[in-house]
């Protein structure tokens, strides 16, 4: 699964970055029993956020939805620490959690978190398919406009 896995990511051009250091005290993954537990994932690309702000004031659902991808493509990086850069040992990915935020009118936090979905299940096929949580907040660390989590069962 890692060539079929690793091609996917050659056909959309993504190299995976290294994995971010935590920005506070926490772990950015621990693994108990045959699940790893990947802490939120911000959007940023070496090292600086690409989408600051709240939904529905400062950013619109296209922008916050490429922000959401990049927070996929960093839970994969943190994936392939955690796993010694052996993403095969992926069985499914079991849950993603997404947070956006946003102003109190904005109720389109599912469509921002399908920028994390889609690429997940893109580059994993079905093994990335997962449940999901879409929530809108008032605020994100360092002002990020998303963060996305997950939980995913390993080999």
């Amino acid at each position: 699964m890692t060539d079929s896995i690793q091609s996917r990511l050659d056909a959309r051009n993504i190299v995976l970055p290294e994995a971010a250091a935590p920005a506070a005290n926490y772990l950015p993954y621990v693994i108990s029993g045959s699940l790893l537990f990947v802490s939120g994932q911000l959007p940023l690309k070496n090292g600086a956020l690409t989408a600051t702000g709240l939904l529905g004031r400062d950013l619109d659902v296209a922008t916050a939805e490429k922000a959401a991808e990049l927070c996929a493509i960093n839970i994969l990086a943190q994936a392939k620490a955690a796993l010694g850069g052996d993403l095969d040992r992926i069985v499914r990915v079991v849950k993603l959690g997404g947070f956006v935020a946003s102003e109190p009118s904005f109720t389109d936090q599912h469509l921002v978190i399908n920028g994390a979905s889609n690429l997940i299940a893109e580059i994993l096929g079905d093994a990335g398919k997962h449940a999901r949580a879409a929530v809108g907040t008032a605020s994100l660390p360092l002002n990020a406009a998303v963060e996305v989590d997950a939980i995913i069962e390993i080999r």
